[in-house]
């Protein structure tokens, strides 16, 4: 099983924003456009302090004013075709940062929605949220902003240098002397910024994570008067992530006030030795004010790359905390060559000396050398104390997991040897705790069948006895049921969830406890509807209530695992301490 995430190890600079590469690189035409428009705005950005030069050395007189018209209309034709390249430039830039953070996003997700339940017992919804949104949005500042901001630095920050090289090779000589002094800042004082953008983000998605679960459990906290309690816990955290996101902002504003203050520190040293070059006779005023002007680009330039700098690392942070994501591996692997399912499909199962543990309890045995055949079109009880393993039998024949030692069969087929996809498709799940989400009624009952028309969805409704109170709703079928079904009862709930899965028309049908938040009429009418569309398929249904299994074709006893005993009600009553003791307890009232 791989490590948590937080457990994982970490990189350090810029290189976890390798990954992003390929995503950019999808969109090299608009990519090349960008650099393109990038060159041209430098390039007239460079030609201006040159023109400046040539306009103080030849002075301002009357005999030189068609000369200083045209420079002026050279200064304005070179603005224009900077504040073009400038927007096309942004524009191209910004489309690809954005087009990049979906691509990102969607990535992501696709790759967390079909991980299996093992990665969500170590990793938190709320941190996989946390990643999809604020870690993705530093990603896009870098990608659709700072890029651009810290490629035009470096292609201003080069092209003045040389052209400071070439104007007075003796001044430049002399900045070069100091760079050293600015270099040595950015990657001390970058490296501490990186560190502490990082757990800013894991901060950030430990409330947001906080959030999520209490929210979720809204009812429960309510009920409970915890209401204070979790808002000052969410506080805490809160609190908690302000301090970091102020340790991180000191250290970048350490950075800054460093960069800023060697820079132009160095940049006045230098203009007082031209100063005293002009005054000497050993250089122009113009050239002089073309070295001042070129300079201040490189100082620019260089205060806008330490600016990016910060960015970049918190971006380098985030993009490695979504890389792990990226990266995560399902502990369900399919094989090279998966083998398909027989057609028609009968629907017989077989467990053959199945042991199982939970990924987080491995030191414990959900199943121990679990073996039973369920025949075709069988309906099959499950029954036993709770954690006897009833639950991991449904979640090992949906191949959530596999088992770590035996064999599970379905009309034959290995289902290690098979792909998850081919396997759900032959199952249809009620599961306990029943799960509606924020849609119509329609589309919530044909979640699983999504092509299937009106009169479909009503059938598996009225085979459900949910059709009565659907048609009774303002909009029926078409009212939106609220965040999680929350407009409906939690017997509505189940007879939605149950119609869903008779809509899917599987020829296994898993039950877990799929009568258990109806009231006694509606599960009557429940089991009437389960013995109907019984005849035709395999059913299995676990209950802890005996009076909705007591005419199963059959009664798997489960304990600690293992089969305990197998047969009819009547038999179990007789022959199974365990059934007996259960029936007793049930049916004494």
């Amino acid at each position: 099983m791989q490590p948590p995430l937080e457990q994982r190890p970490k990189a350090s600079g810029a290189r976890p924003l390798r990954a992003v590469w390929p995503y950019v690189m999808a969109y090299r035409t608009r990519l090349l456009l960008a650099l393109f428009f990038l060159l041209l705005g430098a390039a007239a950005a460079l030609a201006l302090p040159a023109a400046v030069r040539q306009m103080i050395d030849l002075g301002f007189s009357r005999e030189n004013a068609a000369v200083i018209d045209r420079y002026f209309l050279m200064f304005f034709g070179l603005a224009a075709l900077m504040a073009l390249a400038v927007g096309l430039r942004f524009y191209f830039v910004t489309w690809i940062g954005e087009r990049v953070v979906a691509d990102i996003r969607s990535a992501v997700y696709d790759r967390v929605i079909h991980m299996n339940p093992a990665f969500f017992e170590i990793t938190r919804t709320g941190e996989v949220l946390s990643r999809l949104n604020t870690d993705t949005t530093l990603v896009q500042t870098v990608v659709g902003s700072s890029a651009s901001i810290a490629l035009r630095s470096v292609v201003m920050l080069a092209g003045s240098s040389v052209l400071l090289l070439l104007t007075s090779p003796r001044l430049a000589s002399l900045m070069a002397l100091v760079i050293p002094l600015v270099v040595l800042p950015i990657i001390v004082l970058g490296r501490w910024v990186r560190r502490l953008s990082r757990k800013s983000q894991d901060s950030i998605a430990d409330f947001s994570a906080l959030a999520g679960e209490t929210l979720n459990a809204i009812q429960t906290v309510q009920a409970f008067n915890q209401d204070s309690r979790e808002g000052g816990r969410f506080s805490i955290s809160v609190e908690k992530a302000f301090h970091i996101a102020i340790r991180r902002t000191w250290a970048r504003a350490a950075m800054s006030v460093s960069i800023v203050m060697l820079v132009f520190g160095a940049i006045v040293l230098v203009l007082w030795t031209g100063a005293k070059d002009v005054i000497a006779g050993s250089m122009t005023g113009g050239e002089l004010s073309q070295f001042i002007l070129y300079a201040m680009i490189a100082a620019s330039s260089t205060g806008a790359l330490t600016e990016v700098w910060g960015d970049v690392q918190r971006a380098a942070g985030a993009m490695e905390r979504l890389a792990e994501l990226l990266g995560a591996e399902p502990e369900i692997r399919i094989v090279d060559d998966p083998e398909p399912f027989p057609e028609p499909p009968r629907g017989e199962i077989r467990f053959e000396a199945v042991g199982f543990s939970y990924p987080a309890r491995p030191e414990a045995r959900a199943l121990d050398d679990l073996s039973f055949v369920i025949e075709p079109g069988e309906t099959v009880a499950l029954v036993g104390p709770s954690g006897a393993g009833k639950s991991t039998i449904f979640q090992l024949l949906l191949r959530f997991y596999d088992p770590q030692t035996g064999t599970i069969r379905i009309d034959g087929v290995d289902l290690a040897r098979t792909r998850p996809d081919w396997l759900r498709e032959r199952l249809s799940l009620v599961p306990q705790d029943t799960v509606l989400f924020s849609a119509n009624a329609l589309e919530n009952i044909r979640y699983g069948h999504p092509d299937a028309d009106r009169y479909a969805v009503e059938a598996a409704a009225r085979l459900a006895h949910a059709n009565e109170f659907l048609e009774a709703l303002p909009d029926g079928y078409e009212t939106h049921l609220g965040e999680r079904g929350v407009r409906l009862s939690g017997g509505q709930r189940q007879r939605i969830a149950i119609a869903r899965a008779l809509l899917k028309d599987p020829p296994v049908l898993l039950l877990d406890e799929a009568t258990s938040s109806l009231d006694a009429e509606s599960e009557r009418q429940i089991q009437a509807a389960i013995e109907e569309i019984s005849e035709n398929r395999t059913t299995v249904i676990i209950a802890h209530r005996l009076a909705t299994v007591r005419h199963a074709d059959r009664i798997l006893v489960i304990d600690q695992g293992r089969l305990a005993a197998s047969g009819t009600h009547r038999e179990l009553v007789d022959e199974s301490e365990l059934y007996a003791r259960l029936a007793k307890l049930q049916f004494a009232a």
